[in-house]
């Protein structure tokens, strides 16, 4: 190895830092070289630390709520010379000056590509749409903040400093003054306010905020570069319009024509795909080269790209690399650069807590005073004004501008960094505190299909994961016999899970009309999804369709089904099963996570709950309603959800096109009884709601309903009943196997807490427990590959000694209510 003298020259200011520009890649440990001498080993090491402290903070700060940025930036800040740094040893081996060059220039080209993802996943159109709340509470929201820093930088600006007091008033007023959108659409998420109105307020507002931030942080960059306003910073301006128009005029244009180019349906080719990532370093380039920050020209350049394929292609091959790996560096380089030594003495420190209290408290009270004047409550607008002090990714880029153009100094820069953590960590936890929805004090009494009026709106919250179940649920919606005097409302759900992107955000919030093009994948699914069932609702009589897209952890989407079906008063929840068929007709899983949420649906549902197991339905939303023909077959057995299954079946049976069969079960004579008489409890099953039922009640309401249905449907040609005398569960599968090809649609109860003798064995080797024993069997690849099943669970919701004629939605005074017990 050539022998190369390493140099570091400290002076005064500037720092001078000399070496070798050769050494990149090491020779190895074996020929005796240091790794860490080198740029490339040294910045792997530096990018794992920097990634594996965030990740780590991540895990420790999710039970508190606490946003992604929160952690990125902490994460450098115990990296750099506030905590570790402290050590010369780590800050001199780790983190040497030597290696601030790379280590920035790669955060840098992360955080050109972030912006680039923002702005591509920007709709301008939506600020269009936004009413004049919105609007004012984002101005009235920057106002007050901007004046309170115009205020502090008196204080905070130091005559020592080389910039003058315009363009430190300029940066600390938008620092302290902007919202960050995608920072807030998380927050929002996570504390279920998305889909609520003030959560549509709060994302138009920081919608538009972000825009004049954006603005602001443009003139701020030039106000900056220029250290005085002359010929130079109007020269800068002039370009910086020139380049957007450009861009608007010339590049969407040339963009508009490749896409033309592509097929529909095709995807975008490799070539095209190359020179738009190139185009967005060159945009960085030239905005750079004019005097403004390279990150500008990056956002203009993703703005102008038309939504659509080549949008989410975009989309899909940049998030999680960028997202993932490089924009952590761009905060933790933020960190590195505080020093939070830098904040000395009681005044500082007063003065950091008044910049807080008085910055907060201005967008709060700017927030408030424009909600009560339309009228909101108090607690929602002080809420909303809370939400709107989200910090994130635009802050940083003015506070680091700012440092590295000496608008700052270390102090103010320490102190700025401090007040967007703590102003962006206490959001949510004094937002849970002042929101916290209560129960509904009118409580709902039709939360079963049994229970369900025949001349009444027939409520049904049906969830979707992909368009896959589209057709089915379609389909299913149809045979259940919406007439004028009992019509359907259908609310359609599309489960999303929420994940670390913004992105995903847009899609509650983007009302956009159809034909529009997607934001990205979710959004586009979302699109297909209400697509369909508006058509089907155009197309059939009798039915509305209420479309929403739930945004939450697969963790807690159980909470945002339940809120929702007792908000709307639903009488049953239908959810896809976990499992699809495949094209050998076999079952297999398509998302574990689906599983548990089917789990905790049937375990905290306000109302009954239908498991599909989707193997295609016959029919179609096109035809008349009189042409369509479903064969509906409903296995009795007995018990609650056996008579909710029936439920649906009897409404079903009144559509023209659809005949049904009931095939009760009853025990022979050699059917072994269970051992306790008194009550029969389920088999464990667990996270899965369980009751306690009594036999002789249960098996005189099985009774009684059975002959009312029976009574009601003798004249009907379509019905036909049977019974079937089995002794166990060998015959009981026998017996559905005869029928199984003649249906395309079987409705079973789950069979909480009854245990029977002719379902005897077919536990044993369950796979699927939440289903029941006769829906695990029919879910079952080795069972029929044409047949879709739907497993009903009825809402139980009386005590153990009510009155056996009262319904589950009618409890009495004097007794108490049955609890729903979780099973370990």
């Amino acid at each position: 190895m050539a022998n190369v003298v390493v140099k570091e020259v400290l002076l005064p200011k500037p720092t001078v830092v000399c070496y070798a520009p050769t050494m990149i890649t090491t020779h190895g440990i074996w020929q005796g070289d240091n790794p860490l001498d080198y740029s490339l080993p040294l910045f792997i090491l530096q990018l794992t630390l920097v990634v594996v402290t965030t990740r780590i903070l991540v895990l420790i700060l999710k039970p508190f709520r606490q946003p992604r940025v929160i952690s990125e930036i902490l994460g450098g800040i115990i990296l750099g010379p506030s905590v570790l740094g402290r050590n010369q040893t780590f800050a001199v081996s780790v983190f040497p000056l030597r290696s601030v060059m790379v280590l920035e220039t790669m955060a840098n080209m992360g955080l050109l590509y972030f912006l680039f993802l923002v702005g591509l996943e920007m709709d301008l159109t939506v600020i269009r749409r936004t009413g004049k709340r919105a609007l004012a509470i984002a101005i009235a929201g920057m106002v007050l903040p901007f004046l309170i820093g115009v205020s502090f930088s008196f204080t905070l600006h130091k005559g020592s400093q080389m910039m003058q007091q315009g363009t430190f008033i300029l940066f600390l007023g938008v620092a302290l003054s902007i919202t960050a959108f995608p920072v807030l659409a998380r927050i929002l998420a996570e504390l279920k306010l998305l889909n609520s109105e003030i959560g549509k307020i709060a994302m138009s507002a920081a919608l538009i905020n972000d825009v004049c931030a954006w603005i602001l942080l443009a003139l701020a960059i030039t106000l900056a570069e220029n250290e005085t306003i002359s010929l130079a910073a109007f020269w800068v301006c002039l370009s910086s319009a020139a380049f957007v128009c450009f861009c608007v005029f010339v590049i969407r244009p040339l963009i508009e024509m490749l896409i033309r180019q592509t097929p529909e349906g095709e995807t975008v080719s490799e070539f095209y795909i190359c020179l738009i990532l190139t185009g967005v370093m060159v945009a960085g380039f030239i905005t750079d080269a004019i005097g403004t920050h390279s990150v500008f020209g990056a956002f203009v350049f993703g703005l102008v790209i038309p939504n659509g394929s080549l949008g989410l292609t975009l989309i899909e091959r940049l998030e999680d690399f960028v997202s993932g790996l490089l924009l952590p560096l761009f905060f933790a380089s933020s960190g590195l650069k505080t020093e939070m030594s830098a904040i000395t003495g009681v005044g500082t420190w007063s003065i950091l807590a008044l910049v807080i209290i008085l910055s907060c408290a201005g967008k709060v009270a700017g927030t408030l005073l424009v909600a009560l004047y339309y009228k909101m409550p108090f607690h929602e607008g002080l809420m909303l004004g809370l939400l709107m002090n989200a910090k994130g990714l635009i802050e940083m880029i003015v506070l680091n501008v700012g440092k590295d153009q000496r608008v700052l100094d270390a102090e103010a820069f320490a102190i700025m960094i401090v007040v967007a953590l703590i102003m962006t960590a206490i959001i949510s936890p004094l937002v849970t505190a002042i929101h916290k929805p209560g129960r509904k004090s009118v409580p709902y009494k039709r939360r079963t299909v049994q229970r369900t009026k025949p001349d009444s709106e027939f409520r049904i919250l049906v969830c979707v994961h992909t368009p896959r179940n589209v057709p089915t649920i379609i389909n299913l919606l149809e045979a259940s016999n919406p007439t004028k005097k009992s019509p359907i409302c259908a609310y359609v759900c599309h489960l999303v899970e929420l994940t670390g992107r913004a992105s995903a955000m847009l899609i509650v919030h983007n009302t956009r009309k159809t034909g529009r093009p997607a934001l990205n994948r979710s959004q586009a699914q979302s699109d297909h999804i209400i697509n369909a069932f508006e058509n089907f609702e155009q197309h059939a009589g009798n039915v509305s369709v209420q479309p929403l897209t739930v945004i939450s952890p697969y963790s807690t989407m159980h909470e945002d089904i339940s809120s929702f079906a007792e908000d709307k008063r639903v009488a049953i929840v239908i959810i896809p099963f976990h499992k699809q068929q495949t094209v050998d007709g076999g079952m297999e899983s398509t998302n574990p996570a689906f599983r548990a949420i089917n789990q905790n649906v049937l375990a905290n549902a306000p109302c009954s709950v239908g498991i599909l197991v989707d193997r295609g339905l016959s029919g179609s939303t096109r035809l008349a309603a009189s042409q369509v023909s479903h064969h509906v077959a409903v296995l009795f057995f007995g018990g609650p959800d056996d008579r909710e299954a029936l439920a649906y079946g009897w409404r079903m049976c009144e559509h023209p096109g659809t005949s049904l069969t009931v095939m009760r079960f009853v025990p022979g004579d050699s059917a072994v009884e269970s051992s306790d008489a008194g009550s029969i409890r389920s088999t464990k099953n667990s996270g899965v709601l369980t009751v306690v039922t009594d036999v002789g009640r249960e098996k005189q309401l099985d009774e009684d309903y059975v002959n009312q249905f029976r009574a009601k449907t003798a004249e009907d040609e379509n019905v036909a009943y049977t019974e079937v005398v089995v002794n166990h569960g060998e015959e009981t599968v026998a017996a559905i196997r005869s029928i199984d090809s003649m249906h395309d649609l079987f409705i079973v109860g789950r069979g909480q807490g009854t245990t029977s003798p002719l379902t005897a064995g077919l536990t044993d080797w369950s796979e699927c427990p939440e289903l029941g024993p006769i829906g695990d069997l029919m879910a079952s690849s080795d069972f029929a590959s044409t047949v879709s099943v739907l497993v009903v669970q009825q809402y139980v919701g009386i005590g153990n000694d009510a009155d056996p004629l009262a319904t589950p939605d009618t409890p009495t005074n004097d007794q108490p209510q049955l609890q729903p017990q979780l099973q370990p």
